[in-house]
């Protein structure tokens, strides 16, 4: 037993900088589909609150499909797919994308609960000191929509850190892939080993915000 976790640390040590190389790439696209996907949210939050029944109808059909379509199954859309028609994108640009897109959707959600919640004669005194629509939803609207939807686009951004693992199915090498790679063929006889990828991810979701 002590000998098999003298091997497991060893194993940690002398693979220290491919684990970090991975870390480095998990955190690089946690953090740029976290803001993309934070600003695309106010995007579409913002386009919901249109006075047009076509718009807000788009709006709501985007997000209920992003909402109701699994991540991975937009990234393979965009990464198999899109070639179909000759658009070539990197694996990166490929994630970025899709989980732009997911992530956006849920953030517009997250925003439009909390608006749901305001207290609407705010907005409508707004209006009648003279306010424009963009000035109530910059100045009224967003600040207090965002302060409520604090817990729930923190707790996106820890899954959007977890569900980094599956761009690995678009030939992008964040940390697990690299784990995954190379020992793919020990895995039956040295479990031991994808341990180490599980502890850190683990890790990671556990930062303080």
């Amino acid at each position: 037993m002590i000998a098999g976790w003298s091997l497991f640390f060893n194993d940690l040590t002398e693979q220290l900088p491919l684990v970090v190389d991975g870390i480095k790439e998990t955190c690089k696209l946690a953090l740029i589909v976290s803001i993309t996907g934070f600003l695309w949210g106010i995007i579409i939050f913002f386009l919901s609150l249109s006075h047009r029944p076509v718009v807000k109808a788009i709006t709501r059909l985007y997000m209920d499909f992003f909402i109701g379509t699994p991540l991975i199954l937009i990234l393979f859309v965009i990464y198999y797919g899109l070639p179909q028609s000759g658009i070539h994108l990197s694996s990166f640009t490929v994630a970025v994308t899709g989980f732009t897109l997911n992530v956006g959707a849920y953030n517009a959600a997250y925003m439009t609960t909390a608006y749901n919640a305001l207290n609407k004669y705010e907005t409508e005194a707004a209006v009648v000191q003279g306010l424009n629509k963009r000035q109530v939803f910059l100045w009224i609207i967003l600040p207090q929509v965002l302060l409520s939807s604090i817990p729930a686009l923190t707790n996106q951004v820890i899954n959007n850190l977890k569900d980094s693992t599956i761009v690995f199915l678009i030939q992008y090498t964040e940390f697990f892939a690299r784990r995954l790679i190379q020992y793919t063929e020990f895995f039956a006889r040295e479990f031991r080993r994808w341990l180490q990828p599980v502890l850190n991810s683990s890790m990671l979701t556990f930062l303080p915000p």
